[in-house]
């Protein structure tokens, strides 16, 4: 299963079936995703620990749903057609990671290591005009990929949310891996000057921000992220027009206010998954927009809550103080008696209390580690997507999946880590999403009476 499902991400980012003919006409992903999902349905590794098992199904039904209350009975059917797949790809490979520590490890090093092959494409298509899959530079002379990356925005998205992989990476090898891995940040940094992405740009500066805030406090990160974005807007490029007023920034600006008032006229269902743009010139270019205008407040509920989950694990994993729990079993399904004993009396739960290596102190700060990680990758992501309408994308679930089994396997280590529960904790998504929503009419209001 595991080896499937980096198979089917490798597939996924790196495409080779979009532009190899001997591929052409094979549906190598699909394949590839059902066999991963055959091996997981009899695996022993299954597992549904986290609330977001739970969101993510009803989150398609409410996709479904959206298209069926809007008159599109046969969009249903679209919806979990195109939607379904993703869906057990994050179940795979969630439950994939979550056996133990080194599978997230090698499933960083897999994403970084496609990100990197996408940047070397870039650099090389920069260079010739032309990469070797055969796609050319943009309009506007900006690095693209095949198929899903052929947005120079998703590019820039995907090279942000793995740049703190690699960076995890080059603090785990020797001095040649050291040497490798900031040679790849630096190609990752330079792919993204490519792409020209002002939201990718900005998610580096999300992530440094991140970064400074978990080291060195609030203040110093605000501070240095102030002075950061003055250097970024005197680059020679796109962030030289960050201003409202320039007509991109105000067509997006639009794009939010026509969208938050699809939200008012659909406010239960929405306008239907994948019809905003039967309202609207462009789409959303704004991820949280776009599942309010599409999905209305059923999915947009259920949409904050699968992300939300996702920071607020990592989170948890950076504030817990752990309590190293040794002799833990050694294979999923096996727990040790005195393991789970201990777990019993630190936290109930049904889970099986198992790891593959012995947990101390330093296990417990490479959890720790791993945690920031995936907790900068997630800001990286959404810090772009912020920009980008990009709710429904591959990527996004991929990354949450990996999330998911960490910290469903740290709590298998860690049995004093806390469950989330949608019956204990569901319920605070509501306000959160109200609230959410307040926010994105102000700040829409604001910058429309700015313009």
């Amino acid at each position: 299963m595991f080896i499937l499902s980096l198979l089917y991400l490798v597939l996924t980012i790196i495409r080779p079936q979009d532009y190899m003919p001997v591929l052409e006409g094979v549906s190598v992903l699909p394949v590839v995703l059902v066999l991963a999902f055959l091996c997981w349905l009899g695996s022993a590794a299954k597992t549904f620990a986290a609330p977001q098992f739970l969101i993510l199904p009803v989150f398609l039904l409410a996709l479904m749903v959206s298209l069926v209350v809007n008159g599109w009975s046969g969009g249903a059917l679209e919806q979990l057609t195109n939607f379904g797949p993703i869906v057990i790809a994050f179940f795979v490979l969630a439950s994939a990671v979550s056996v133990n520590r080194s599978r997230v490890v090698i499933t960083l090093t897999v994403f970084a290591l496609c990100s990197i092959v996408l940047a070397l494409h870039g650099v090389d298509q920069f260079n010739k005009g032309i990469g070797w899959t055969g796609m050319g530079l943009s309009e506007d002379s900006r690095i693209q990929y095949v198929g899903i990356f052929n947005d120079p925005n998703d590019l820039g998205l995907l090279f942000a949310t793995t740049l703190p992989m690699v960076l995890y990476l080059s603090a785990r090898g020797g001095f040649l891996g050291r040497i490798f891995w900031l040679a790849a940040a630096a190609l990752l940094l330079y792919a993204i000057y490519l792409t020209n992405s002002r939201g990718a740009i900005m998610a580096v500066l999300v992530i440094g921000a991140v970064y400074l805030w978990r080291k060195r406090g609030l203040v110093t990160a605000l501070v240095l992220s102030s002075f950061g974005l003055m250097g970024l807007m005197m680059l020679p490029s796109r962030m030289q027009e960050l201003d409202v007023d320039e007509s991109s920034a105000f067509g997006r600006v639009d794009a939010w206010y026509e969208g938050l008032h699809m939200f008012l006229s659909h406010p239960l269902f929405g306008v239907g998954a994948g019809n905003f743009t039967d309202y609207n010139d462009l789409t959303a270019h704004n991820s949280l927009v776009l599942v309010l205008a599409e999905t209305g407040l059923f999915g947009y509920i259920l949409w904050l809550a699968f992300v939300g989950y996702g920071f607020w694990m990592m989170l948890t994993i950076l504030r817990f103080q752990s309590e190293p729990v040794v002799g833990a079993a050694t294979e999923i399904g096996q727990p040790n008696a005195n393991a789970a004993t201990r777990a019993t009396n630190l936290i109930k739960t049904d889970d099986p209390v198992t790891t593959d290596e012995p947990v101390n102190g330093d296990d417990w700060q490479r959890e720790r580690a791993l945690a920031l990680t995936l907790l900068l990758s997630l800001c990286g992501m959404f810090a772009a997507a912020f920009f980008l309408s990009r709710s429904y994308t591959v990527v996004l679930y991929l990354l949450a999946a990996v999330v998911v089994g960490h910290y469903v396997g740290a709590r298998r280590r860690f049995p004093g880590l806390p469950a989330f529960s949608l019956i204990n904790d569901g319920w605070r998504w509501v306000p959160i999403a109200l609230a959410s929503i307040v926010a994105l009419f102000i700040i829409v209001t604001l910058l429309m009476h700015s313009a």
